[in-house]
């Protein structure tokens, strides 16, 4: 029997095909495994969160600026990232299954088992005390809280030892002790631990033969570290400063699945802040909250959000954490906020021998500035959208509709301009509304169908609001405008459209939240 969180993300991934949405890539011959294409609604929802999270991050920070760097970059620039040495997966097979899985990964899903169990018995506990409930005090003296917490600071100090040590026998030695199953088939019958580069590598050169290799680039941020002082330059830039960018990046993820969630080709939406050493952890705080900030401005329930602290970090940095969204398969991760120090910038300054300093005037010194960084997976975001915002609901005729209730700045089309009928003169007159109306909101015609049917088509779209032209209004001026959520309608003159539509639907709307 099928959990209730897969059938719904099957719902989620049928509905993004069938109302052109998200197609697999190269479809016709089979598709590509963990390659998908956006058909015409998903490529407009997917500018509309690029807009909204430009808008939030460059437009609204007068010390952010926005770069677009190049995908290929020269080798040395992976090297000295540390992709080329430490860019790599640890991989283990399951015997019996034949499915492939990230073995660290396993680990974390075991962990988050246990932590739903704490989370259990605190929701229990919160129940029963109500506003007397302490939390931390009943983490710390209910007995089985304390167990199941203890476990959890054990098995994440012992991951972490075996990452960094590079120790693969002992992951897998940790994945048998804690009898961790395939999550498909229940074996316990793993293979041995093995290390697996992500990078694509390609030729840059006319024949293979004494070609240069490069690489298909697995993020966005080292375009900005190397364009640090162009930018800091030729903006006259002070610290503190950001640098943004949204862009294609490249992982060759072996056991990629669960829809767009994790893909081999896909898009981040990345900002460095450079900051004075010392002042880094001050604006990690500050970053985390803003950006959580600009998650709940779309109204998402808060309650499908969390933070996760890294207590394995990265060897860059210094603090890290994520923002988790409550995805179909569980909570997983869709924004890291980190603090890189000084890292990036004194390792492309080793391997170039460019100074990538900033004289700071005021100490009448120079400096290697410390970074924080902000990354979010744009088609992670995509989903959880998608995912957040579809349901099901039974009308009081007993029909039934499917609704997408996109926030409307985030909807592909903002109105729907329907004519009752294909005749006496409405079809023509809803044209012209469409034309006054597409210069500033986009805007879908249809004229085909009863209009109940058309509703439907644009509820499933995510379009809040349909304007339907009848006979009443050759005689007096007013159209019908039907609210995507409610349903309800109200009858506003043609000339109040527009004012009407962008009251609702404008991204502006979002950015005063923040």
């Amino acid at each position: 029997m099928e959990k209730k969180d897969d059938v719904q993300l099957k719902k989620i991934i049928s509905h993004a095909k069938e109302y052109g949405f998200i197609f697999p890539s190269s479809e016709i011959y089979d598709g590509l495994g963990a390659v998908y294409d956006y058909g015409q609604n998903g490529v407009e929802l997917k500018n509309n969160i690029k807009s909204y999270w430009w808008k939030a991050m460059v437009q609204m920070h007068e010390n952010i600026v926005g770069i677009d760097a190049a995908i290929f970059m020269h080798p040395t620039t992976w090297k000295a990232s540390g992709h080329v040495d430490a860019f790599i997966d640890p991989l283990i097979d399951n015997k019996d299954s034949k499915k492939r899985y990230r073995a660290d990964t396993l680990v974390e899903d075991h962990i988050a088992k246990i932590e739903a169990k704490v989370s259990k018995e605190v929701s229990k506990a919160a129940k029963r005390f109500g506003d007397d409930f302490d939390e931390e005090k009943f983490k710390s003296t209910h007995p089985r809280v304390k167990q199941y917490l203890e476990k959890i600071n054990g098995i994440n100090e012992r991951l972490k030892n075996t990452i960094e040590s590079g120790n693969l026998s002992d992951l897998k030695d940790l994945i048998t002790e804690l009898g961790i199953a395939d999550p498909i088939s229940g074996s316990k019958n793993w293979t041995d631990v093995r290390q697996f580069n992500l990078m694509f590598n390609t030729q840059l050169g006319s024949l293979d033969e004494g070609a240069d290799k490069i690489y298909l680039r697995p993020e966005t941020a080292q375009g900005i570290f190397v364009n640090f002082l162009n930018i800091q330059k030729s903006g006259r830039m002070k610290i503190p400063f950001g640098i943004a960018q949204i862009g294609k990046v490249f992982r060759n993820e072996i056991i990629a699945r669960q829809f767009i969630f994790r893909m081999k080709e896909f898009e981040q939406m990345e900002m460095q802040f450079f900051v004075k050493p010392g002042e880094e952890l001050e604006w990690y705080e500050k970053w985390k909250e803003k950006r959580m900030r600009w998650h709940l401005a779309l109204g998402i329930p808060k309650e499908k959000y969390r933070f996760h602290d890294h207590l394995n970090l990265a060897h860059y940095a210094n603090a890290a954490a994520d923002i988790e969204f409550d995805f179909p398969m569980g909570f997983k991760e869709l924004e890291g906020i980190h603090s890189r120090t000084d890292f990036d910038l004194k390792a492309h300054e080793k391997y170039s021998g460019k100074k990538l300093q900033f004289f700071d005037p005021q100490e009448n010194k120079s400096y290697i500035p410390y970074v924080v960084e902000t990354s979010i997976g744009l088609d992670r975001m995509f989903l959880a959208l998608l995912t957040s915002t579809y349901y099901e609901e039974t009308l009081e005729d007993g029909s039934r509709r499917v609704v997408l209730s996109l926030p409307p700045a985030m909807a592909p089309y903002k109105v729907a301009v329907l004519p009752l009928v294909r005749k006496d003169g409405l079809p023509e007159k809803a044209r012209e509304i469409m034309h006054n109306l597409k210069f500033e909101f986009n805007c879908q015609y249809d004229e085909k169908d009863a209009i109940g049917r058309r509703y439907r088509r644009q509820d499933a779209i995510g379009t809040p609001y349909c304007v339907t032209i009848d006979h009443q209004t050759l005689s007096d001026g007013k159209v019908t405008i039907r609210d995507r959520d409610s349903m309800e309608q109200q009858r506003v003159p043609v000339e109040n459209v527009k004012e009407t539509l962008r009251k609702s639907v404008s991204v502006v709307n979002l950015l005063r939240k923040l």
